[in-house]
Protein backbone atom coordinates (compact mmCIF):
# COMPACT_ATOMS: atom_id res chain seq x y z
CA UNK A 1 0.00 0.00 0.00
CA UNK A 2 1.59 3.37 -0.61
CA UNK A 3 1.61 6.01 1.69
CA UNK A 4 -1.55 8.10 -0.05
CA UNK A 5 -3.73 4.99 0.21
CA UNK A 6 -2.83 4.45 3.73
CA UNK A 7 -3.29 8.10 4.16
CA UNK A 8 -6.81 7.32 2.38
CA UNK A 9 -7.65 4.05 4.09
CA UNK A 10 -7.48 5.58 7.65
CA UNK A 11 -10.20 8.17 6.66
CA UNK A 12 -12.18 5.06 4.79
CA UNK A 13 -12.32 3.04 8.47
CA UNK A 14 -13.54 5.85 10.37
CA UNK A 15 -16.49 6.38 8.16
CA UNK A 16 -17.43 2.76 9.61
CA UNK A 17 -17.06 4.25 13.05
CA UNK A 18 -18.88 7.52 12.20
CA UNK A 19 -21.19 6.73 9.60
CA UNK A 20 -21.63 3.08 9.69
CA UNK A 21 -20.19 2.34 5.83
CA UNK A 22 -17.43 -0.42 6.19
CA UNK A 23 -14.72 -0.43 3.40
CA UNK A 24 -12.73 -3.24 2.09
CA UNK A 25 -8.94 -2.72 0.47
CA UNK A 26 -7.97 -4.51 -2.11
CA UNK A 27 -11.00 -6.06 -3.14
CA UNK A 28 -12.33 -8.48 -5.59
CA UNK A 29 -15.25 -7.11 -7.35
CA UNK A 30 -16.21 -9.06 -11.12
CA UNK A 31 -13.12 -9.61 -12.92
CA UNK A 32 -10.85 -6.78 -10.65
CA UNK A 33 -9.26 -5.59 -7.93
CA UNK A 34 -10.33 -2.55 -6.54
CA UNK A 35 -8.40 -0.56 -4.44
CA UNK A 36 -11.20 -0.01 -1.88
CA UNK A 37 -15.06 -0.59 -2.34
CA UNK A 38 -18.05 -0.65 0.22
CA UNK A 39 -20.59 -2.90 -1.02
CA UNK A 40 -23.59 -1.29 0.40
CA UNK A 41 -23.36 1.90 -1.17
CA UNK A 42 -21.85 0.32 -4.51
CA UNK A 43 -18.93 2.82 -4.09
CA UNK A 44 -15.47 2.42 -5.83
CA UNK A 45 -12.71 4.44 -4.70
CA UNK A 46 -9.25 3.82 -6.37
CA UNK A 47 -6.55 5.92 -5.47
CA UNK A 48 -3.79 6.67 -9.00
CA UNK A 49 -0.40 6.84 -8.77
CA UNK A 50 2.04 7.89 -11.39
CA UNK A 51 1.93 4.51 -14.00
CA UNK A 52 -1.70 5.79 -14.79
CA UNK A 53 -0.68 8.91 -16.66
CA UNK A 54 0.07 6.28 -19.32
CA UNK A 55 -2.18 6.13 -21.75
CA UNK A 56 -2.72 2.64 -21.63
CA UNK A 57 -3.58 2.48 -18.20
CA UNK A 58 -5.95 5.41 -18.45
CA UNK A 59 -7.82 3.59 -21.60
CA UNK A 60 -7.98 0.42 -19.40
CA UNK A 61 -8.81 2.37 -15.96
CA UNK A 62 -11.57 4.41 -18.00
CA UNK A 63 -13.24 0.24 -20.20
CA UNK A 64 -13.04 -0.78 -15.80
CA UNK A 65 -14.76 2.21 -14.33
CA UNK A 66 -17.37 1.96 -17.37
CA UNK A 67 -18.31 -1.63 -16.82
CA UNK A 68 -18.58 -1.18 -12.75
CA UNK A 69 -20.58 2.09 -13.78
CA UNK A 70 -23.15 -0.27 -15.53
CA UNK A 71 -23.23 -2.53 -13.04
CA UNK A 72 -24.43 0.02 -10.58
CA UNK A 73 -20.91 1.32 -8.99
CA UNK A 74 -20.14 4.50 -8.73
CA UNK A 75 -16.27 5.13 -9.10
CA UNK A 76 -14.49 7.83 -7.83
CA UNK A 77 -10.76 7.71 -8.90
CA UNK A 78 -8.04 10.24 -7.33
CA UNK A 79 -4.57 10.90 -7.76
CA UNK A 80 -2.25 10.18 -5.18
CA UNK A 81 -1.51 14.02 -5.72
CA UNK A 82 -5.39 14.95 -4.77
CA UNK A 83 -4.95 12.23 -1.45
CA UNK A 84 -1.60 13.99 0.05
CA UNK A 85 -2.46 17.99 -1.06
CA UNK A 86 -6.28 17.83 -0.82
CA UNK A 87 -7.59 15.56 1.32
CA UNK A 88 -10.89 17.83 2.52
CA UNK A 89 -11.79 17.76 -1.01
CA UNK A 90 -11.13 13.64 -1.71
CA UNK A 91 -13.29 12.93 1.59
CA UNK A 92 -15.59 15.94 0.55
CA UNK A 93 -16.60 13.50 -2.97
CA UNK A 94 -16.59 10.51 -0.46
CA UNK A 95 -18.67 11.67 1.65
CA UNK A 96 -20.92 13.05 -0.84
CA UNK A 97 -21.24 9.83 -2.84
CA UNK A 98 -22.05 7.83 0.24
CA UNK A 99 -25.08 10.27 0.74
CA UNK A 100 -26.30 9.84 -2.20
CA UNK A 101 -26.21 5.85 -1.44
CA UNK A 102 -27.91 7.01 2.23
CA UNK A 103 -30.97 8.48 0.02
CA UNK A 104 -30.78 5.43 -3.06
CA UNK A 105 -30.83 3.18 -0.34
CA UNK A 106 -33.08 4.64 2.88
CA UNK A 107 -30.44 4.10 5.32
CA UNK A 108 -29.47 6.64 7.93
Amino acid sequence: MTNPERKLWVHLRAMKKERGWHFRRQAPLENYIVDFVCFPARLVIEADGGQHNEAVHRAADAARDAHLTREGFTVLRFSNLDINDNMDGVMRAIDEALLAAELRTGRK
